[in-house]
């Protein structure tokens, strides 16, 4: 039987640059116990005050990493992504050294599908995805963006006038439009789930889901 890793298992960061950074900068935050490695020394001081570990090693050499104790990590983000050769290198030392959860930074589909294929878990494109979500959002309307499988997408958005002003059950949005209020904001107050007395007004915030084309069109109606 697989053990479970516990939710606050320790990470080990490998690469500190802007996107490893931000990974364990936001780990810190939520209180997580995070070594990371680079093998810039200016970037490890840099981060030293403001992380639980931080180690210059070449993460390319897998005594290196037993040195630094990487193996008796159960969750590693290999952010390096400028280098594939490094960034392959790394993800075979840790599938090597038995890590079970392995997060890797990919900068291109192949990039990913070589990862993929040595051992990672799970691939992250942190360029197209930030492109991807951009897309979606200059229309203005919209003000955060999260597609999942099957074209599937949650947003935040200013509600369309064809949504205010009435109960959501009169609005008819999900017979007509084949999407779902879930929560409503109004201005100074906290988010709320909706139902279908909800009446929304043209300062408050929605959360909507459904297909993501339902959703662009939705978006569309106008103020």
């Amino acid at each position: 039987m697989v053990e479970r890793i516990p939710h606050d298992a320790p990470v080990l960061v490998i690469g500190l640059g802007r996107f490893g950074a931000a990974t364990a900068g936001q780990l810190a935050r939520l209180d997580r116990e995070v070594l990371a490695i680079d093998d810039d020394i200016s970037l490890v001081q840099k981060w030293s005050e403001r992380l639980t570990h931080t180690v210059q090693a070449d993460a390319r050499s897998i005594d290196a990493l037993r040195q630094v104790g990487a193996q008796d990590f159960s969750i590693a983000v290999v952010a390096v992504g400028s280098s594939i050769e490094a960034s392959v290198l790394i993800t075979a030392n840790l599938v090597d050294l038995k890590i079970p959860q392995i997060w890797a930074k990919a900068i291109s589909q192949s990039h990913g599908k070589i990862l993929s294929r040595i051992g990672a878990n799970h691939i992250v494109y942190p360029e197209a995805e930030a492109g991807e979500r951009v897309a979606h959002l200059v229309s203005g309307r919209m003000l955060d963006y999260i597609q999942f499988d099957d074209d599937f997408a949650i947003v935040k958005m200013y509600p369309p006038k064809h949504l205010r002003d009435v109960p959501l059950a009169e609005s008819r949005i999900r017979s007509k439009y084949n999407l779902t209020v879930v929560g409503v904001k109004s201005p100074g107050g906290a988010f709320t789930y909706a139902t279908p007395e909800t009446v929304v007004s043209a300062h408050d915030l929605v959360i909507i889901s459904g297909n993501q084309a339902d959703i662009e069109r939705f978006a569309a109606l106008g103020s």
